[in-house]
């Protein structure tokens, strides 16, 4: 038995998601004739209250075509330090957009009002960059899964009009912030001007991310999907695998939350364990001991047929999801507790 916790992109299709998948209707998604792409478009417009959302492959793309859709070369995006639009998507927003990143040095991948207004560039001054997009991560994915204050949110929502600045989440994770904090898509569809949902995380799907925003925004995103190579036919059946989740994987995501919760627990209690960060929803991020090889505790723990992933400087990092089972979590936490 492998237990997988690098990530919760892991996960295999369940046998209902299979189903789904092999009896899905399909067309030509580039002539916007499949009509099962089409009813998960509108259905997860429809719930975060937009006019339009666009299927992409994946959720690098989908953030990169946002980013291209609010800014022109050589302007601006305020992100956090932290964010996965600057640290994963492979330099995407100078190659693709032409735009640089202001970094905001925020607390777990999250900043305040504050910090945003504070960072905005003076736009009569032409000697730097012109500050066009404020871009937010929920949950925040090298901040270990934290959860936005949602009244920050809206703060900055206010702030972003009176600067006239698009506002971008990059919700990868958003289902689970949802679940952990009892919000409402519908909440964020009204602060946000674009938003992208992953299917493939949390949802467990085995492709796909959604991108939504209010029509005249969006008119451009089909045109830029085609551009970056995001063209898709018959991928109704990938559709499908997204509707099927919408439908039977968010709710349990509670389960995911409640597990990492225990797996912290146990880490706090070893004595080689220096810090575990706090624990909102399915990402446990600790750090060892200054004296423990941070590469033979992932190697004991891979020689017990756990698969974990350090993200260097002694921080190890743990991801529950929709694969791991009770009885991986009995032995998990058993393991540790026999460090």
């Amino acid at each position: 038995m492998i237990i997988d916790l690098r990530s919760d992109t892991v996960t295999k299709p369940t046998k209902g998601m299979l189903d789904a998948m092999m009896n899905a209707s399909v067309g030509d998604d580039v002539y916007k004739e499949d009509p099962t792409v089409n009813e998960l478009e509108e259905r997860i417009a429809k719930m975060f209250g937009k006019q339009k959302a666009l299927f992409f492959p994946t959720g690098s793309m989908a953030n990169q075509a946002a980013i291209k859709l609010h800014t022109n070369p050589g302007e601006q995006v305020i992100c956090d330090k932290y964010a996965h639009i600057y640290n994963y998507e492979g330099g995407g927003a100078s190659f693709n957009s032409g735009v640089s990143c202001k970094l905001i040095d925020g607390d777990r991948g999250m900043f305040t009002v504050d910090q945003v207004e504070a960072s905005i560039n003076p736009p009569d001054f032409y000697h730097s960059p012109l500050t066009s997009l404020v871009a937010v991560e929920n949950t925040t994915n090298k901040g270990g899964g934290a959860c936005w204050d949602f009244e920050e949110i809206k703060k900055m929502r206010a702030v972003c009009d009176t600067y006239k600045l698009g506002y971008h989440l990059d919700g990868a994770r958003l289902w689970n912030a949802l679940v952990a904090k009892n919000e409402t898509a519908l909440q964020y569809g009204k602060q946000f001007d674009t938003i992208s949902v992953c299917l493939s995380k949390g949802l467990g799907c085995p492709i796909g991310s959604v991108l939504v925003g209010d029509e005249a925004l969006m008119e451009g995103a089909i045109r830029i999907r085609k551009i970056f190579g995001g063209g898709m036919r018959q991928v109704g059946y990938l559709a499908a695998a997204g509707i099927y989740a919408l439908d039977n994987h968010i709710e349990r995501l509670a389960d995911d939350h409640m597990k990492a919760k225990e797996i912290g627990e146990v880490l706090r209690s070893m004595s080689m364990i220096k810090t575990v960060e706090p624990i909102e929803t399915n990402i446990i991020i600790f750090e060892v001991n200054a004296d423990v090889d941070e590469n033979a505790f992932v190697q004991q723990l891979a020689d017990n047929n756990i698969r974990i992933i350090g993200m260097g400087g002694g921080k190890l990092r743990i991801v529950t999801h929709l694969d791991y089972t009770d009885a991986m979590h009995d032995k998990l936490l058993s393991t540790l507790s026999d460090f």
